[in-house]
C-alpha cells in the first residue's frame, strides 16, 4: 500500500481534483439552471409537462454517447465534460423543484398572500423552505449520478479519475483501476453525507420527524 502510495499518490490527488472540478462544475449549473426552472414550471403547468419530459427524454441517452456528441459541438476537454454531465443532472434537480413546490400546503401560500408578500417573496421566504428537504434531495441524487459518469468523462479529454481506470484497463494494471476507483466510490459518499448535513439543515423544523 505504501509503495503504492508512493508512486501514484499524486497522479491520484491531481486526478481527483480534476474529477471534483469537472463534476461540481456541471452540479454547480444544474443547481443555478434547474431550480429557477422547476419554481418557474410549477407556474406553467401546461408547460411543465412538456419540459420534464424533454429532461427526462434527454436522461435516457447513454453517458458515453452523450459525451460522444458533444465532440463535433464543443470539441474535447473539460468544457464538453461539463456540459454532458449538467445535461444529466437537470432531471432530479428540476423535477424534485417542481415536485417541492407544488407539494407545498396551499395555506401557507394563501397566509403568505394575506400578509402583503409578493409571489417572489412567497417563493423565497416561503415555498423554497418548505420545499428544501426535497429539492436537495435531488441534488444528492444528481450530485452521486455527475460524480460516476464523470469517469466516462476521460475519453473526451477531460481527465479525472476516469484515467486512471480506463488506463488500468487497457494496461491489465488492477492497482491502477482501484487507485481510480475507490477514490470515486470515496468521493461520492462524502459528497452525499455533506449534501445530507445541508439538507437536514435547511430542512424546517415543522417537517422533521
Amino acid at each position: 500500500m505504501t509503495s503504492f502510495l508512493q508512486e501514484y499518490g499524486a497522479m491520484i490527488i491531481s486526478k481527483l481534483w480534476e474529477h471534483i472540478e469537472i463534476s461540481g462544475m456541471a452540479l454547480f449549473l444544474g443547481v443555478v439552471i434547474a431550480v429557477p426552472l422547476g419554481v418557474l414550471l410549477t407556474r406553467l403547468p401546461k408547460t411543465a409537462s412538456v419540459v420534464i419530459a424533454i429532461a427526462s427524454m434527454l436522461q435516457t441517452i447513454p453517458a458515453l454517447a452523450l459525451l460522444a456528441m458533444m465532440i463535433p459541438l464543443f470539441g474535447i476537454g473539460k468544457f464538453p465534460a461539463v456540459i454532458a454531465l449538467f445535461v444529466y443532472s437537470l432531471l432530479p434537480i428540476l423535477r424534485n423543484t417542481y415536485i417541492g413546490i407544488n407539494g407545498v400546503d396551499p395555506v401557507l401560500k394563501d397566509a403568505a398572500k394575506g400578509m402583503g408578500m409578493t409571489n417572489l417573496q412567497s417563493i423565497m421566504q416561503v415555498e423554497l423552505v418548505m420545499a428544501s428537504q426535497v429539492i436537495m434531495s435531488g441534488i444528492r441524487l444528481a450530485a452521486t449520478y455527475v460524480i460516476a459518469w464523470a469517469t466516462l468523462a476521460s475519453y473526451i479529454g477531460a481527465g479525472g479519475l476516469g484515467d486512471m481506470i480506463f488506463n488500468g484497463l487497457n494496461l491489465y494494471q488492477p492497482k491502477l483501476i482501484l487507485g481510480g476507483t475507490i477514490p470515486v466510490i470515496l468521493l461520492a459518499l462524502l459528497v452525499d453525507f455533506i449534501l445530507g448535513q445541508v439538507e437536514k439543515k435547511l430542512t424546517p423544523k415543522t417537517t422533521r420527524n
